[in-house]
């Protein structure tokens, strides 16, 4: 064994070692008044229901669900600690409501991701970029869709390699990966960066490398952490390899505006602009600009591309829904032609990525919030929940729930289609007798983009995905090119891949593979 080897199985040994010992000596009994789901009252009992919670974490939350719908409970992490699960609307809205000194976002976003040693401090206290998501870069979508549609061309023609209109089995996480890379960073970086693949797989890599290292700085004590957490993050060093593609454009765009203020002719419309429209001091250097640029594939690569690889499972195991959205997607075109506006006419296709999206999901949890108050946070019905705790929604339970869903359990592509439709039904007789009905917020609530209290895929609140209207213009996009473009067909037919859940994290299957084809005609689209 070489000496690095050896050093970094030291480190590893000696910080298990020491969580380990750490957690043996923080156990007390519990006497927490919230009910717990796996009951684990001593320190072994509770790893093991920890270690329990790893492999069947979606089963246990549904289970505490159905037993506590509108209450409070708990389930056991891992080293002693507890999520505690808010069930109901009402409790969704007052936690949507509670202030940041209350429940605080950024201290469980902190948290999860363990943002000091794999993002950086500055990430979380100065996060101008979720700004420029949030507003410019959403006002912006209609003007940026050419270029997006052009590259969402290439890039499944580059990456799917198909012979004519012969079928090819295709693995499909690691194909939507790199498309919705090129898509995304079309808009964000332009060409010719978009398309260069050692950029592309440094973006890729860099989320998977923030969420492994995340999981295991977060097992440290806190006194560790600043010691052991900058040696597992590859934060600098991801930075330093972002650089060598970003630099001279970065510092080119920098002088730009040094020379000719913010409006320089050619000046060109995508985020590393938006980002120096709001950028102060320190944060206008190429190292800063990187990191931010980092940060938003970050956030919105991975996301994007397990919802559309869920969405191409579905459309391959549940055929009956091809040809009403292909009719519905070449009617839009037909009037609208490829823009942002044609987008908005496929309501069959929002209502299939919602409801892929509600049996899909993340994980069996959403909107996490830490108690930061110090008498913690106590809800309307007295129900209080203890300063540090971290504090979160059963969103797969909810979304899975006969009440609320008839049919829960069943895949209906055109489930929220016929609500808008119904609503809309509903308000134009209300409108009839009392105008000024409402109709229009009443329709919106079953938009893919609307969060609400048995929508949570995006959070819901004043902290809900500031990305999520780029990500529905991209997966709308994307999948409705799928639809006029190509065939699609199950490996097997009627199954779709098994999805991979492990603790509070879910993924579609990386190994699923769907057959495609080119259709006739296509390479007019």
């Amino acid at each position: 064994m070489d000496a690095p080897d050896f050093k970094a199985l030291l480190i590893y040994g000696l910080a298990l070692a020491v969580s380990v010992l750490y957690f043996r000596a923080r156990q007390k009994k519990d006497q927490s008044p919230i009910p717990a789901i796996v009951g684990a009252d001593g320190p072994i009992s509770r790893f093991l229901a920890g270690v329990h919670f790893l492999w069947r974490g979606a089963a246990i939350v549904a289970r505490g669900y159905s037993q506590h719908r509108t209450a409070v409970f708990r389930v056991p992490i891992l080293f002693g600690d507890w999520f505690y699960v808010a069930s109901g609307p009402s409790r969704v809205q007052e936690m949507a409501s509670a202030p940041d000194d209350v429940l605080s976002f950024n201290e469980a976003i902190a948290e999860a991701t363990q943002v000091n040693y794999t993002l950086g401090v500055e990430i979380l206290m100065q996060p101008y970029h979720a700004l420029v998501i949030r507003g410019i870069l959403t006002r912006n979508l209609g003007r940026c869709f050419p270029q997006m549609r052009d590259e969402l061309v290439h890039a499944f023609d580059d990456v799917l390699a198909l012979n004519g209109d012969e079928w090819k089995l295709v693995q499909v996480q690691p194909a939507i990966l790199q498309i919705v890379a090129r898509t995304s960073n079309r808009v964000f970086v332009g060409l010719p960066l978009c398309r260069d693949p050692g950029y592309l797989k440094l973006n890729i890599d860099f989320a998977v490398a923030v969420f492994l290292r995340a999981q295991f700085i977060s097992m440290l004590p806190d006194v560790l952490k600043p010691v052991l957490g900058p040696v597992f993050s590859t934060r600098k060093s991801s930075r330093r390899r972002a650089l060598a593609f970003l630099g001279p454009l970065l510092e080119e765009r920098l002088e730009k505006e040094r020379q000719y203020g913010r409006d320089w002719p050619g000046r060109p419309n995508d985020l590393i602009s938006w980002l120096l429209e709001l950028a102060e001091g320190s944060q206008r250097t190429a190292p800063d600009l990187a990191m931010r640029i980092l940060t938003v594939n970050f956030a919105a690569i991975h996301t994007t591309s397990m919802t559309l690889t869920d969405a191409l499972y579905d459309l391959a195991a549940y055929p009956a829904h091809i040809a009403p959205l292909r009719e519905e997607v070449a009617s839009a075109l037909a009037v609208e032609g490829w823009t942002k506006a044609a987008l908005g006419r496929m309501h069959a296709l929002d209502s299939f990525l919602r409801e892929s999206q509600r049996l899909g999901g993340l994980g069996p949890f959403a909107m996490g919030r830490k108690v930061v108050a110090p008498g913690g946070f106590t809800f309307a019905d007295g129900t209080t929940v203890p300063r540090g705790a971290l504090l979160i929604v059963p969103a797969d339970a909810v979304h899975r729930d006969e009440a609320i869903f008839p049919q829960a359990h069943v895949f209906d592509g055109f489930r929220f289609s016929r609500m808008r439709e119904a609503a809309r039904g509903d308000d134009a007789a209300g409108d009839a007798a009392d105008v000024g009905g409402g109709g229009a917020r009443r329709t919106a609530t079953h938009h893919m983009v609307t969060t609400g209290p048995d929508h949570l895929v995006f959070g819901h609140g004043r902290h809900a995905c500031p990305g999520r209207f780029f990500a529905a213009a991209v997966l709308k996009a994307l999948l409705a090119h799928v639809l006029l473009a190509y065939d699609v067909r199950a490996e097997t037919p009627g199954m779709r891949p098994p999805d991979v859940a492990f603790g509070v994290f879910r993924t579609p299957s990386r190994a699923g593979r769907v057959w495609i084809r080119r259709r006739a005609g296509a390479e007019h689209l």
